[in-house]
């Protein structure tokens, strides 16, 4: 049965197992990204229109996963995207030319944010079966998938073609959606104990509904902004303004992501103790604090510790602001708060470079602070 305890074991395995692999793909692809830009001949500017067809692929797919989810449900989407990711994953070697890149990264993106939504939906529902907030353990898998990938990535790179690595992605793929897909597609969406039913189920999409669909998706964009600053700005900022060296400089962000894995690792603890509105206002405060540490401190020591309060504070915010729109609008509030957070993400870099070209690089890693202080705000207002 859907809603029997084994059931629901088992389907929180496979859908942690679904975010793990995205995770561990993404991030595959992502350290792989230097070589193919050496195999189709790009240069920067080149290389960064052909990057948007993963950005673009993604925006444009989220807006429908949504609807799919309600036709189809979310377990079957979630299994047809990430095939085609998994297959996708592998094409970016067999390209010779900058616009077949951009073509096949189209695909990859759409596949990508589908399957985020798809996964981020079936999530949800598993959140209001069990009556416990555990959404942060999934997007745990997502960080620590990205994690290992990434750490794989860096090893095999030297003895292992594009071709050959990112096929690999491909299998290791197509080997956890045959296993974990298995269990999604023989168990049905489950159905939320009777007194938490109407809680669960989607609400009537009137202006109220919407405008708070909204508000949560603000929260996700403000925390993605950090992440994709982070990830793009944050060794630089070490080595240019801090005279770090390379090694030290590639641990600022290991010192975010670890932290930010480990956040939500033990965020359905801290959600059951503070709440929804509290975990969002500590979160966003503590990020603030740590972002201006980062930022401004002169030592690098200090910066690598801001760094990682500041992963620990943005760590549940993203997956509190999701689950929240998915509980009030179902999959169609999953795809507008992920689609508002993918757009945060792909915002900051870009906003950082501009600030930095007018003041400083240290200046414009405030702005991260900034947002954080906002979903603080936005976490208080909608108590």
């Amino acid at each position: 049965m859907p809603g029997s305890p084994v059931a629901l074991t088992r389907l929180r395995v496979a859908i942690t197992a679904f975010f793990a692999m995205d995770g561990f793909v993404f991030a595959g692809w992502v350290v792989r990204i230097p070589d193919i830009k050496h195999q189709t001949h790009a240069s920067v500017g080149a290389l960064g229109l052909a990057l948007l067809g993963v950005s673009a692929g993604a925006v444009i797919t989220m807006t429908l996963t949504g609807r799919l989810c309600r036709r189809y449900g979310s377990h079957r989407v979630t299994v047809a995207c990430a095939i085609l990711l998994s297959l996708s994953v592998a094409l970016p070697p067999l390209t010779h030319s900058v616009p077949a890149l951009g073509a096949v990264l189209l695909v990859f993106g759409a596949a990508y944010g589908g399957l985020n939504v798809a996964f981020n939906s079936a999530a949800v529902d598993l959140v209001a079966a069990l009556r416990r907030p555990i959404m942060p353990t999934f997007h745990a898998a997502f960080s620590l998938g990205g994690m290992i990938g990434a750490g794989l990535g860096g090893l095999v790179a030297g003895a292992l073609s594009p071709t050959r690595h990112l096929l690999a992605l491909t299998v290791v793929g197509l080997l956890v959606t045959a296993v974990a897909g298995r269990t999604l597609l023989r168990h049905g969406i489950p159905v939320p104990h009777s007194e938490d039913r109407a809680e669960a189920a989607p609400r009537r999409l009137d202006r109220r509904t919407r405008r708070m669909v909204f508000v949560f998706g603000l929260i996700a964009l403000c925390t993605a902004y950090g992440e994709g600053a982070m990830a793009d700005w944050g060794a630089l900022h070490l080595r240019q303004d801090l005279g770090a060296s390379a090694g030290v400089a590639a641990a600022g962000y290991t010192c975010f992501a670890l932290a930010m894995t480990v956040g939500r690792a033990s965020g359905t603890r801290l959600l059951e103790r503070l709440g929804r509105s509290r975990t969002v206002v500590l979160g966003g405060g503590t990020a603030a604090a740590g972002m201006l540490l980062g930022s401004l401190a002169p030592w690098v020591w200090v910066t690598l510790l801001g760094f990682a309060v500041t992963g620990l504070g943005l760590a549940n915010l993203f997956p509190v602001a999701v689950e929240r729109a998915g509980a009030l609008a179902g999959p169609s509030g999953v795809a507008t708060a992920s689609t508002l957070g993918y757009g945060g993400m792909l915002l900051g870099p870009p906003a950082i470079g501009f600030i930095a070209d007018w003041a400083s690089l240290p200046t414009a890693l405030t702005s991260v602070a900034v947002l954080a202080a906002v979903a603080t705000l936005i976490g208080a207002a909608t108590r």
